[in-house]
């Protein structure tokens, strides 16, 4: 078992070795440069082909832009100040030097190795291989690399007079760009790459390089980077496998109603509200996995609301279409299937962020179908959004909507590499290091296979989303307009129950805390321990993590966690235990297809169109 750079001195006892550094075939590592150099022009060619025949235009000069538009903006704030830059260059060359004196004691004999002059953050895999410690030229780059981006860091934190956007910004940046340069991702800075490259004579790099070319032709001029083996699955087959039958099917969505598996179910059928950044089946993914598999065993007759993957066709469905077609359709289809009006109904992440503005217009409309609301890791106020909020500004949100309005709809892709950005340093470099540089396959994995499975988003719907919740934050203001009212959270008085996940960086465990207060009525906050998925999708056969409950969401967030009650595994049982207090009545189950036609078997067909 390799020792971490965490192990202190242990890593630097055995001396590292020149040997395995050469390359020991010459005649063949040169045919394989050239194979290698054959499969990046065709990475090439698929990256340039698309674009002179006018099928992809490229965006990446507004992110940058942006980037250097924000770093621009601190770089002010340092260099204003003569005496403040020069304390700042002071406190970078200082960590130099103490790198470098450690180089020099270590190469010198008979000489104790020194302390690091910085470590790794904790849980760090970057650095594990025991060359990072070993051998003085790897880990002279790897402390000259920690020393720079933890001063690039506090440049931030330190740098007075920014705005909270601008400062959100410099930091997501800075790490995007120090996850970039890492010495882990390149072969002549990565012990195990360059050992790796040797001992196979470069046949990792052609492989890797074959990959890059199938990737970039699979996203059609864009990189679409693989996470995973996505061959072994298929949705209906061994994803999305709960028994169920499409009972309705609008415009934007299918409803699926799923079979029974108790003799008596809660006379209050569940509609679950997804999000249509992604797919559904985050909540079935497999029978083990699966809220909504283990829904139906505790006797819910689920329904589920399966988004369109829009095209052109959907451009200018708004949010007000999403709630007529969508949220209310799926109502009007439960009281034909089941005959019953009174329902329970869970949101999750944007599609939560729905329910409650379709809630507060329902409430204005008169229609109290609804009669409670489970919002998981859902955001309604936006003042303390997650990282995504780094992408929108007005200008950044102006050059979204052109974009958009060329097609009708935002590129998956495009949400997708935006997601994997938010976590770059774990959806992003060890996929590129793995598959392009150590040519491996990557592993099969649902939940990265789910992540893979990307989809578009209609054009009036992004927009109204952006500018409504992220730019101006309406929803919670009491200022967003749906169906020519103005709409409250306030007129929501139905019991809720408002799920966070303490490590969230899309909808942070504050933001979801702080969003509680604006609603008429009780709200019972209980917080997941992971994030947005991990803490969601989290079984009670699986004794991971842990929740905490407390009193009511009010006052100081961090008063609130110091005193929460701590519960060991998943919060579902407790979830459950909220719903039967509401109304534990029990009625006959009921199949699907009684009462009207069904037009095809779960998970039905929106789901399984692809980008």
């Amino acid at each position: 078992m390799s020792k971490t750079p965490d192990s202190g001195k242990a890593e630097h006892d055995e001396p590292s070795t020149v040997e395995q550094y050469l390359v020991k075939d010459p005649e063949r590592f040169a045919l394989n440069m050239a194979r290698m150099i054959e499969q990046a022009g065709k990475a090439a060619s698929a990256w340039a082909e698309p674009r002179e025949r006018g099928e992809v235009r490229d965006h990446v000069a507004e992110p940058v832009v942006d980037m250097v538009k924000t770093f621009s903006k601190l770089s002010e704030y340092w260099l204003a100040d003569p005496q403040r830059a020069l304390e700042a260059q002071t406190r970078l060359f200082a960590g130099y030097m103490t790198v470098w004196a450690n180089a020099i004691q270590r190469v010198s004999p008979n000489a104790e190795a020194p302390d690091d002059a910085v470590k790794p953050d904790r849980g760090d895999k970057r650095f594990q291989d025991p060359e990072w410690g070993r051998n003085a030229f790897f880990d002279f780059l790897k402390q000259a690399y920690l020393v720079t981006s933890r001063w690039a860091s506090e440049l931030v934190d330190h740098a007075e007079g920014l705005d909270e956007h601008t400062r959100h910004k410099a930091s997501f940046y800075v790490k995007q760009v120090s996850n970039a340069i890492s010495p882990s991702n390149f072969i002549l800075t990565n012990p195990e790459l360059f050992r790796e490259t040797v001992a196979s004579n470069g046949e990792n790099l052609v492989r890797g390089m074959k990959m890059l070319a199938e990737d970039i032709a699979a996203g059609k001029g864009d990189l679409k980077l693989r996470q995973a083996d996505y061959s072994p699955f298929e949705i209906g087959r061994n994803i999305a496998t709960t028994p169920g039958k499409v009972v309705g099917r609008s415009d934007v969505a299918e409803i699926i109603q799923y079979d029974p598996a108790t003799e008596t179910v809660l006379k209050r059928p569940l509609l679950i509200c997804p999000p249509w950044i992604n797919k559904f089946y985050i909540l079935d993914l497999n029978p083990q996995k699966s809220f909504i598999r283990w829904a139906i065993e505790q006797g819910h007759t689920v329904f589920v609301i399966s988004w369109i993957n829009p095209d052109e066709r959907h451009g200018a469905k708004s949010w007000e279409a999403y709630i007529r077609e969508g949220l209310q359709y799926g109502l009007d289809t439960i009281e034909k299937a089941t005959g019953e009006r009174d329902v329970n109904a869970i949101g999750y992440c944007v599609g939560g962020t729905l329910l409650a503005a379709a809630l507060a217009l329902m409430a204005a409309e008169g229609d109290d179908r609804i009669k409670s609301a489970t919002f998981f890791t859902t955001q309604v106020d936006f003042t303390h959004a997650g990282d995504l909020k780094v992408f929108v500004d007005e200008e950044q949100v102006a050059a979204v909507e052109k974009s958009m309005n060329e097609k009708g709809y935002l590129d998956g892709t495009k949400m997708a590499t935006a997601f994997n950005m938010l976590r770059s340093g774990d959806l992003i470099w060890p996929y590129v290091v793995n598959n392009y540089m150590r040519g491996k396959d990557p592993l099969p994995f649902d939940l990265l296979y789910w992540n893979a499975d990307s989809t578009r988003m209609a054009a009036a719907n992004h927009s109204f989303y952006l500018r409504n919740c992220y730019l101006e934050n309406n929803l919670s203001r009491g200022t967003m307009e749906l169906a020519g009212r103005t709409v409250s959270l306030g007129d929501v008085t139905i019991p809720i129950y408002n799920l966070a996940s303490r490590e969230d960086h899309i909808a942070p465990a504050l933001s979801v805390f702080l969003g509680s207060k604006y609603f008429g009525g009780k709200v019972d906050y209980v917080m997941a321990g992971s994030g947005h998925i991990a803490g969601v999708v989290n079984p009670p056969a699986s004794n991971k993590y842990q929740y905490w409950t407390g009193g009511a969401p009010i006052g100081d967030f961090s008063e609130w966690v110091a005193k929460a009650i701590d519960h060991p595994g998943s919060w579902w049982p407790h979830w459950q235990s909220w719903i039967e207090a509401k109304d534990n009545t029990r009625v006959p189950a009921r199949k699907p297809g009684k009462h009207m036609k069904t037009l095809g078997d779960a998970p039905g067909t929106y789901v399984k169109v692809r980008v």
